[in-house]
């Protein structure tokens, strides 16, 4: 896999675009350039990681397509430095230039730019030919790609016979045929209708899992921004404002036109888990015996809570108080509450967005475990917590009783829950390493 970099990059149109580029390298603002000159791209930074992807969005005319093509030298720069991997492709020239492009780099288009003459595996497989691969070798590649993007069938079909949709997973598949490490997408999905753009986004991450590639996305849509990229970069006027996940600039926007930008986002589908849960007020340990854990919840005013295991914080279920209290009248003399823990819980994973939260915490005023992997628990959700993130009140919220928890199988098998209330005094963000076991 390669990365990608970018260092202090200018893109100028006019015939005096160069002296436009020197004069802003030297700080001049956009009034005192010369004439007849637009400013594309002005100073842009950011890299790119190996494997991410990552999504320039802004709105029309903001810089993002523009810089796009300077990537792939396209539309080449005219200051700056961009590097794939370890070559500066701003400093090749013909020949040379074409080959890293050829070799490191495939684009998705927005309007597809298949060839229509060619069939679709013969569009899938056209840069290969291009390359010069033999017919077998190149045929075999390009039906591996069209099965991996859901054609397997329509190989021998022309685009004119396929849907928007179909059309857009030609061109994808084609990408995927070059097997070049870095995958440019301008607007690729931006034509689909809503519901054939969601199955082409899915698509994306679901390859992705599979393929590692490094994607550059383009975009205008914030939801689409924050749902496919692993870091997003706000463009406007041409320059960057902000570079961050889609947590961070939901949650903490760099400029007013961030601000403006992400107010009407969804932000259930963008805050995660980890970002709200709170330690849990009672730690309740199964070798604590019953009395033991009526003491905690009394020094809590808790009605019941989740009960870990000491050391790892594996958890193994929620115990209620009155359940105790039962028991303990039946038996005195007993002293473990192994048979009292029910051991099936809601518990959701640190990167379950709060959409899919909402479903376990309808049931009663509960407390959400959110849990590892390996089903250790690292923090706690309240109502309150969760309902002051959504910022809504409980008659106002839209509860989506559809929503799947996002748990693990070892940990989301019923939506048992506690009626533990939590001080709000302890929301603060908890990370992993946060929970300091006190026994």
């Amino acid at each position: 896999m390669k990365g990608l970099r970018c260092e202090n990059v200018y893109k100028v149109f006019g015939r005096e675009a160069a002296k436009a580029t020197r004069m802003l390298q030297q700080g001049a603002s956009r009034d005192e350039l010369p004439d007849g000159v637009t400013v594309a791209v002005n100073d842009v930074s950011f890299e790119v990681k190996a494997g991410e992807i990552f999504v320039v969005m802004g709105l029309s005319g903001s810089g993002k397509s523009t810089l796009l093509r300077t990537l792939n030298a396209l539309g080449p720069a005219t200051g700056g430095k961009i590097f794939i991997g370890d070559d500066e492709i701003t400093a090749m020239k013909g020949k040379a230039m074409r080959e890293l492009r050829g070799s490191s780099m495939s684009m998705v288009f927005q309007h597809f730019a298949l060839l229509p003459h060619r069939t679709v595996i013969d569009n899938a497989a056209y840069p290969l030919e291009i390359a010069g691969v033999k017919k077998e070798e190149r045929l075999k590649r390009a039906a591996e790609s069209l099965k991996t993007t859901g054609l397997e069938g329509w190989e021998n079909n022309y685009p004119s016979e396929l849907s928007g949709g179909m059309q857009q997973r030609v061109g994808l598949a084609r990408a995927l045929t070059a097997d070049a490490p870095i995958l440019l997408m301008d607007e690729a999905f931006s034509a689909l209708d809503p519901l054939i753009r969601r199955d082409m986004q899915e698509l994306l991450l679901e390859i992705q899992e599979v393929k590692r590639r490094t994607i550059i996305f383009i975009t205008h849509d914030l939801n689409e921004a924050m749902f496919v990229g692993n870091r997003i970069a706000v463009m406007r006027n041409g320059s960057v404002d902000q570079i961050g996940t889609a947590e961070e600039i939901l949650t903490n926007p760099a400029s007013e036109y961030v601000e403006r930008f992400v107010q009407d986002v969804d932000r259930s589908r963008v805050i995660t888990a980890s970002s709200i849960m709170v330690k849990p007020r009672s730690r309740l340990y199964r070798g604590d015996g019953p009395n033991v854990i009526l003491r905690k919840l009394e020094e809590t005013d808790s009605v019941g809570g989740w009960v870990t295991d000491g050391g790892s914080r594996f958890l193994y279920g929620s115990i209620y108080a009155d359940e105790i209290i039962a028991a303990l009248r039946k038996n005195p003399h007993l002293n473990s509450i192994d048979d009292l823990i029910h051991p099936s819980h809601p518990g959701v994973g640190p990167d379950t967005p709060l959409n899919q939260v909402v479903a376990p915490a309808a049931n009663e005023q509960a407390t959400i475990p959110v849990v590892s992997d390996d089903n250790r628990l690292l923090g706690v959700i309240p109502n309150v917590t969760l309902l002051r993130a959504l910022g809504q009140d409980d008659e106002g919220m839209a509860v989506d009783l559809s929503a799947a928890s996002a748990a693990t199988p070892s940990s989301a098998t019923s939506t048992t829950a506690t009626n533990e209330t939590e001080g709000v005094a302890e929301q603060s963000e908890v990370s992993t390493n946060d929970i300091e076991e006190d026994k």
